[in-house]
């Protein structure tokens, strides 16, 4: 018997199996990371179903070892990676192209940005926008403050802004650049492996780089599941609040499949097609939407809180950055109670989607800078998310009244967290007619952010992006819609409880893979050729050790001795 094995670690008839399989299912992808993708999501979506109870428990029993003893982690990790990006962009290597040395944008920045921000989290600000503030304003995070007090409003942005502005951002910004940077100048295949080349060379097509791979894939849905079943939940109280539509688990399950069905129509026509155009729709409404609250609110007292906010977020930026309340055990009875439902959510939550919005992110940046890849994905959002909670939060904050004891926004949060969208319009003119567009846009919402999974899945398990069939495609729109489903049924009432539990722990091992980006991202580039100083005609210029490179970038090579320039 044959027992020769390949690059791949399966026996040459095992592998013709297997491929035999996708040429008869009309897949045109990698079948090993395809099947055993699918085949443990759809094992899992089986056993939740079967035993729903223990299932809990498990992820109960994980979120909460997880907060008590590697909640450091987390906030040590992504304030590492933010650094870093500042650090990378700002080198000598902030010239270099994300491809070939002549590669430009295939996109205009209007574009770029409406999609890298409708495929991240929109769908988040407009669920946290009005009722993380909030939560954070009758419930200080800080010992010692009042609640609903004016420091517990300033505490309150900073929190929330710390968690959603810069830090968020650095989570999407590390994977997108090491994507963008191996895949298009080591000309590899457009997966998660191709990141560690550095370390495992050919390896990264053998069971190594297809185990990396399946974790990609499994914590790209389960992040993207958890986002979806938060916009669910959110659709669905904004339903109750306008039409006295019950919000029970039967109704968001209906949501679901809804705009699943839309979601996988816009997967079918494709990026440019769907997404883009969708993406640009949605960003459209959400602006619009963030002006009426500007003009039709306290204007003059939100113009200048967003230059007051600003200088509060960056003073208070080094603090949070680095706390992790380890004095909680003396003054709080549950220890990291706080951390641990927030920022440690937050992380575990958000770096799920970072391989998602990573390949995104390098699909749809080939050929800009480092420079520009880290200010666009990083400062451009980030920006705007602080303009987004000053409008949204500090007008809901006054609402409810600062110095007071509390008002009906808070009383809705307190009540339903979904439900603090919708409270906060009832305080403005046209509220149902605004109440609705806040519905559609969050609807929309969460048709990118699922289409733009989708897409990015197949690409992880095809290697490349090229379209791949479309059953292909929308079987991974279809599943992603059942997972989310799956885990509302889960949680029963309680779905955001549950949908925090699982997330973190699917998290951990996501969250170490991307903090190991760094350091193949530091090989690789240390890897290129540096430029020197040379005299031309008397005076100093830079230019690369071999005199080969083009528009004053050094010329490169990648780890295998190739020219950069040559993969693109």
């Amino acid at each position: 018997m044959n027992t020769t094995t390949g690059r791949t670690g399966r026996r040459p008839e095992e592998e013709r199996d297997v491929q035999e399989l996708a040429r008869r299912l009309g897949l045109r992808t990698h079948p090993q990371i395809f099947f055993w993708s699918a085949g443990l999501i759809i094992a899992f979506l089986v056993v939740l179903l079967l035993a729903p109870g223990p299932i809990g428990a498990a992820f109960d029993a994980g979120r909460g070892w997880i907060t008590t003893n590697l909640g450091w982690y987390f906030v040590m990790g992504v304030t590492t990676w933010l650094v870093f990006l500042i650090w990378v962009a700002l080198s000598r290597y902030g010239t270099l192209r994300l491809g070939g040395d002549d590669a430009r944008p295939a996109y205009s920045n209007v574009s770029w940005f409406t999609m890298l921000f409708a495929g991240g989290i929109g769908t988040i600000l407009m669920f946290w926008g009005v009722a993380e503030p909030i939560s954070h304003f009758t419930t200080p995070p800080v010992d010692g403050v009042e609640p609903y007090s004016a420091q517990a409003a300033q505490d309150a942005m900073s929190f929330a802004l710390y968690h959603l502005s810069l830090h968020t951002w650095a989570i999407f910004t590390l994977p997108g650049l090491a994507f963008g940077y191996f895949i298009y100048r080591y000309d590899l295949p457009m997966r998660v492996s191709s990141v560690f080349y550095p370390f495992l060379k050919e390896r990264i097509h053998g069971p190594i780089g297809r185990t990396i791979d399946i974790f990609a894939v499994l914590g790209t849905v389960f992040g993207v599941a958890v986002s979806l079943g938060l916009g669910t939940s959110q659709i669905s109280a904004g339903l109750s609040a306008l039409l006295g539509v019950p919000d029970s688990v039967g109704v968001r399950v209906a949501v679901i499949t809804v705009l699943t069905l839309v979601a996988t129509g816009s997967i079918a026509v494709g990026l440019d097609k769907g997404i883009r155009r969708l993406s640009n729709l949605n960003i459209g409404l959400a602006v619009g939407l963030m002006l009426f609250v500007l003009v039709a609110g306290e204007t003059v007292f939100l113009l200048r809180q967003m230059i007051e906010t600003t200088g509060l977020y960056l003073s208070s930026l080094p603090r949070l950055s680095f706390w992790n309340d380890s004095l909680a055990s003396y003054t709080d009875g549950d220890g990291w109670g706080w951390q641990a439902g927030w920022t440690v959510f937050y992380w575990a939550w958000t770096v799920t989607w970072a391989p998602f919005m990573g390949i995104f992110l390098a699909r749809i940046s080939k050929g800009r800078t480092i420079r520009q890849f880290v200010g666009g994905v990083l400062v451009a959002p980030a920006t705007f998310t602080v303009v987004w909670f000053v409008i949204f939060g500090w007008s809901a904050m006054a609402i409810d009244g600062i110095g007071g004891s509390g008002g009906p926004i808070s009383a809705a949060v307190a009540d339903s967290v979904p439900l603090a969208m919708f409270a906060f319009f009832e305080n403005f003119p046209a509220a149902t007619l605004v109440s609705g567009i806040a519905v559609v846009v969050v609807a929309l919402f969460f048709a990118t952010s699922a289409d733009s999974a989708a897409l990015v899945v197949d690409m992880l398990c095809t290697g490349d992006d090229r379209p791949s069939p479309i059953r292909q495609r929308v079987f991974w729109g279809l599943t992603i819609g059942a997972l989310a489903a799956s885990l509302i049924v889960l949680g029963g009432d309680a779905a955001l409880d549950a949908l925090e539990q699982v997330i973190t722990v699917v998290g951990l091992p996501i969250f170490t893979m991307v903090f190991a980006m760094v350091f193949a991202l530091v090989a690789g580039l240390r890897s290129e050729v540096p430029p020197r100083m040379v005299t031309v005609r008397g005076h100093l210029s830079e230019q690369p050790v071999d005199g080969t490179g083009t528009d004053g970038t050094a010329a490169t090579r990648d780890v295998a001795g190739r020219p950069a320039s040559s993969t693109d």
